[in-house]
């Protein structure tokens, strides 16, 4: 509940005193460009029904008063009266105090290494139970990933499991592609061959966010699974060498395939990925798809490849990895930008077939909101 308000004598902005001692301040712009009325907002769909062009720029606050839980503004030279609910206030304040960290996580992430167990969902259960759905959703968007187990042993069952949450993310691989042992094999993963940790797909821009890998069969000796989370092998690299972690996150990188006929994909990204105030928000790391370094500048060429070298060990550290064998009707979904994933080799003898698909956060995302409103509610 706001306890008091007091308005700057410019009209320029106002400060909010809440009952717990909370002060923040509010601009006459920022407070008329987000009125929550049916002018300003679509009732419907919240979408924003003015452009910032229609707010006179000589914009000022006129009256401001609490009472009822909510903030009341008159803004002049409209002469418009607005309300503002004050949990709605509290929850956007942006006059506080914030981390500010280089390399630092989002709210909501945790890092991990090989201590972390696997969270697993059963797939009857999260089919079934939207609370057990949401807690499924949010330790992939926690940690980065979760495993399902007990699901139908069916050819295209991954499809099933993407749709639970969104949409499929088809690219030339198709709707889905099978992990399995070929002849001719148009990409390594398509081999018996172990793989290195990696994240899939570097060479494209945006990169798939999400992969699910569905396991079909599996009596094959090794092809264990291995997850490791990127993020954290970041943090310790900015720990050990921050120097090193900032050129990782300075300078892109090259990736590239061109594997198939008709098929040539390129991007130019950092490995480490960090938005423009510094926050962690992605990694690109594929030993495959590394094409040649253009665009670091000579004088910290070989600076640049000690901190990749380095990265390279953190990620290949056993004590970074979480292995698992998944059997038939198990799966696992990995963050795409963010956890990475290896494979242990395998033998001839036996068989062992996976089905993967791609997928994006934003519909995983979007489905856990739903779910936490609802369980809020």
């Amino acid at each position: 509940m706001p306890r008091s308000v007091t308005a700057d004598t410019s009209g320029s902005f106002l400060t909010l005193t809440f009952e717990d001692g909370q002060e923040s301040r509010f601009h006459a712009i920022w407070l008329r460009d987000n009125a929550l009325d049916p002018d300003t907002r679509a009732p419907g769909n919240g979408q924003r029904l003015i452009t910032i062009g229609d707010i006179p720029v000589d914009i000022r606050i006129s009256t401001a008063l609490v009472e009822n839980d909510a903030l009341t503004v008159t803004f002049a030279p409209e002469g418009k009266t607005v309300t503002f609910p004050d949990f709605w206030l509290k929850s956007h304040a942006y006059d506080i105090e914030k981390e500010t960290g280089f390399g630092r996580m989002a709210p909501g992430v945790e890092t991990w290494s090989s201590s972390q167990p696997a969270p697993t969902f059963d797939w009857n259960n999260v089919q079934t139970d939207p609370e057990i759905k949401r807690d499924w959703l949010d330790a992939i968007a926690r940690f980065g990933f979760a495993k399902l187990v007990n699901g139908p042993v069916a050819e295209s069952a991954v499809i099933d499991c993407a749709s639970m949450f969104g949409f499929v993310r088809e690219t030339n691989y198709g709707k889905y592609f099978e992990v399995r042992t070929e002849v001719n094999p148009t990409n390594l993963a398509f081999t018996g061959l172990g793989l290195q940790a990696h994240t899939d797909n570097p060479y494209r821009d945006p990169v798939p966010s999400l992969q699910i890998l569905y396991c079909l069969e599996n009596s094959a000796e090794g092809g264990d699974s291995i997850v490791v989370d990127g993020f954290r092998a970041a943090e310790r690299l900015r720990e050990e060498n921050p120097e090193g972690f900032a050129l990782l996150a300075g300078y892109p990188a090259r990736f590239e395939y061109k594997g198939s006929d008709g098929v040539h994909l390129r991007s130019r990204r950092p490995m480490i990925e960090l938005s423009p105030d510094g926050e962690m928000i992605g990694m690109r790391f594929n030993n495959r798809s590394s094409a040649p370094f253009v665009d670091v500048p000579f004088e910290k060429m070989e600076a640049y490849y000690t901190a990749y070298r380095r990265l390279g060990e953190l990620i290949d550290d056993p004590d970074m990895g979480v292995s698992f064998k998944l059997e038939p009707g198990e799966s696992f979904i990995v963050d795409n930008t963010r956890v990475m994933h290896a494979r242990l080799g395998y033998s001839g003898s036996g068989s062992r077939w996976l089905q993967g698909c791609y997928a994006d956060k934003d519909g995983l995302l979007s489905t856990l909101n739903v779910l936490n409103a609802r369980s809020e509610g």
